[in-house]
């Protein structure tokens, strides 16, 4: 994407702007596996992406592709089934576009979801983690070059990435619906190949709890513009060289599949409680 980004982020929130009858209260990135979280909203409206104009496309297998907006709690919610991965090849600025929209359609909440491998070992597949923090190992942030005031600050405080107030939600959430949840922090890696034994031994060395290769960049952006964040992975398989087998997407999915009764209910306390 080349000139005009700021117009072209704000031709596409002008048109869903258009679609929308309120501000949403959240929206909520599914991540791989994860996207029937969007099949329960009430009253749902949904567009694919290739309907929306400038929005990126994700041809990952177990991402959707489309924007539902229905309600759930009494609140509106924008869900995104699937997001663009820099691994695909787009830029860190693509990948992060339909943060930029949120952010200009006044979402002030957002929920970050990924399928993730574990590095602690204590993660068994099917545990859900509260993301606490993360470590940024993409090799570029989507804040890189000319900054655009009208999306925020050029050098954004990230102390607090992740909500503290929305993870307190999250764990009384967990508590009601009697969803097990872990904390720990998430590096973000560049893919799309899945990691070797000796790196995962590097990653849990400087403190890493799950690996992926999203969020981060969503994250980033959202703090830029001023977005409350929560974040959420699934912890699908172990990281390689936890156990003695290779690795497989297929399990990835199939794990997401397994717990997405404890996902949905997760996220439906969280919003109830929003």
């Amino acid at each position: 994407m080349t000139g005009g980004y700021y117009e072209k982020v704000e031709q596409t929130a002008a048109l869903l702007r258009g679609q929308i009858d309120r501000v949403p209260d959240v929206a909520i990135v599914l991540g791989s596996g994860l996207g029937d979280f969007a099949e329960g909203l009430e009253g749902a409206v949904t567009t694919p992406y290739g309907e929306i104009p400038n929005w990126p496309a994700s041809a990952v297998i177990g991402h959707a592709g489309k924007l539902v907006v229905g309600s759930l709690a009494g609140k509106t919610v924008l869900a995104l089934s699937g997001r663009a991965h820099f691994y695909e090849g787009h830029d860190l600025r693509t990948v992060t576009f339909a943060t930029r929209v949120m952010g200009l359609l006044g979402v002030k909440q957002l929920i970050l979801t990924n399928a993730a491998g574990g590095i602690n070992v204590a993660f068994k597949p099917g545990t859900l983690m509260v993301i606490d923090d993360h470590i940024n190992l993409l090799g570029s942030n989507p804040l890189v070059g000319p900054n655009e005031d009208r999306f925020g600050f050029r050098f954004p405080d990230m102390t607090e990435v992740y909500s503290q107030r929305l993870r307190g939600l999250a764990g009384a959430a967990a508590i009601a619906k009697a969803v097990p949840v872990a904390h720990g922090v998430y590096v973000a890696v560049h893919g799309p190949s899945y990691e070797t034994p000796a790196e995962i031994r590097f990653l849990r060395t400087i403190g890493a709890d799950a690996v992926g290769m999203s969020t981060v960049p969503e994250a980033l952006v959202a703090r830029q513009m001023g977005i409350e964040v929560l974040g959420i992975s699934c912890i699908t398989n172990p990281a390689a060289g936890v156990l003695p087998k290779p690795l497989h997407h297929d399990e990835v999915m199939e794990v997401a599949r397994r717990v997405q009764g404890q996902f949905s209910s997760l996220l439906e306390g969280v919003i109830e409680r929003l």
